[in-house]
């Protein structure tokens, strides 16, 4: 686990200072275009898997084109390899990937295949046919956390997130900075699981929560468990990667969602067009970009503050920050001055945690 936070932490670091490289040349696509996407677990993962897969649907329809799909490679070599050098050699020319763990092997790929375009999702790893790609999921949880903030009775709210690193604080800051805007005095208590995909540990962990009075959770995890365990127990729910509301109709009130086509399917013209030329570090994509953004809102949430959380994506679409100045730690400590916005390398290496957030483990 710590080669792994280490890893995503240089990722993010270094897609700082991009500007300072010099251009590559354009990319050039051999022979008729032929996508294909590559998943590490089934396609109905319910989460992560099958955001990608409902991506890869809206833009065959939106495209189209047909895009078959690679259901279980997971991330080691000896398994994505054979999988994608089978497409290659049936003509498949851009690879979308799925995970972190393809990193190594997309490069080694992209290297030996330098004809073939390579995109990975949540990868580390760039080079002349090779984009790797993530969200800025602060955005869209900020937003959620104002739908919890305003279906909340108590003003007590709660968090699963999976592990304690930037990618995942980031989320949490944010959804109570969210839910303060709504109620200033609103809290966030978060319980970290320890993993990405653990339905028994998640369910646990709503569970230890609502126990504490907490009225509205919010989860950075991979499974619904979350909203199921909200909708048994009677109480509120935001969710994460998809539109939860398949799974807990009744308690999801808002959910941040991978709407990864937006991204992709202007970058597939760019190749496709002879004219993409991979950022050196891949790209950290906002909700006008096309990372995430957010299906809302429930019925506990009012009309005013729904139209204030229309109003407020509308604004970071317009380039408002989350994280901008003045801001403090929980211990009072600044971390953002006035003024001022919290650097892409300050945001993935986040260890603090901003006034109102309870960290439990």
């Amino acid at each position: 686990m710590t080669r792994h936070i280490l890893r995503l932490l240089a990722f993010g670091l270094a897609l700082v200072g991009l500007s300072a490289l010099p251009a590559m040349a354009a990319f050039k696509l051999k022979g008729e275009p032929k996508i294909a996407l590559v998943i590490f677990t089934q396609k109905n993962d319910g989460g992560w898997s099958q955001a990608l897969d409902e991506a890869r649907q809206r833009l065959e329809a939106s495209m189209g084109v047909k895009i078959p799909v690679v259901e279980n490679v997971p991330e080691n070599a000896t398994a994505i390899r054979p999988a994608v050098e089978l497409l290659i050699s049936r003509g498949f020319n851009i690879i979308i990937g799925s995970a972190f763990g393809y990193s190594d092997t997309f490069k080694e790929l992209s290297e030996k295949y330098p004809d073939v375009a390579f995109l990975n999702p949540a990868g580390i790893t760039n080079g002349p046919n090779l984009q790797s790609f993530y969200g800025r999921t602060y955005e869209s949880q900020y937003l959620c956390g104002m739908a919890a903030g305003a279906a909340s009775k108590s003003g007590k709210l709660g968090f699963v997130a999976a592990n304690p690193f930037g990618l995942v604080n980031w989320t949490v800051n944010a959804y109570a900075l969210g839910a303060q805007q709504v109620n200033p005095n609103a809290t966030v208590t978060v319980i970290y699981t320890g993993a990405w995909n653990d339905p028994v540990k998640e369910r646990a962990a709503a569970e230890a929560l609502i126990e504490q009075g907490i009225d509205v959770i919010g989860q950075h995890v991979d499974t619904p468990a979350t909203q199921i365990v909200a909708q048994e127990k009677g109480v509120y729910a935001t969710g994460h990667h998809r539109d939860l509301r398949e799974f807990a109709p009744k308690a999801t009130q808002c959910s941040s969602v991978w709407v990864w086509d937006r991204f992709l399917e202007p970058e597939i013209k760019k190749i496709i067009a002879g004219d993409w030329t991979p950022p050196a570090y891949g790209a950290f994509l906002s909700i006008k970009e096309g990372g995430t953004d957010i299906a809302c809102c429930g019925d506990a949430v009012p009309k005013d503050a729904a139209d204030k959380i229309t109003a407020e994506r509308e604004a970071i679409v317009n380039g408002k920050q989350v994280y901008a100045g003045p801001l403090a730690d929980r211990d009072g400590k600044e971390r953002v001055p006035a003024g001022q916005v919290l650097s892409d390398a300050d945001l993935w290496k986040m260890d603090w945690f901003v006034k109102g957030v309870i960290s439990q483990k």
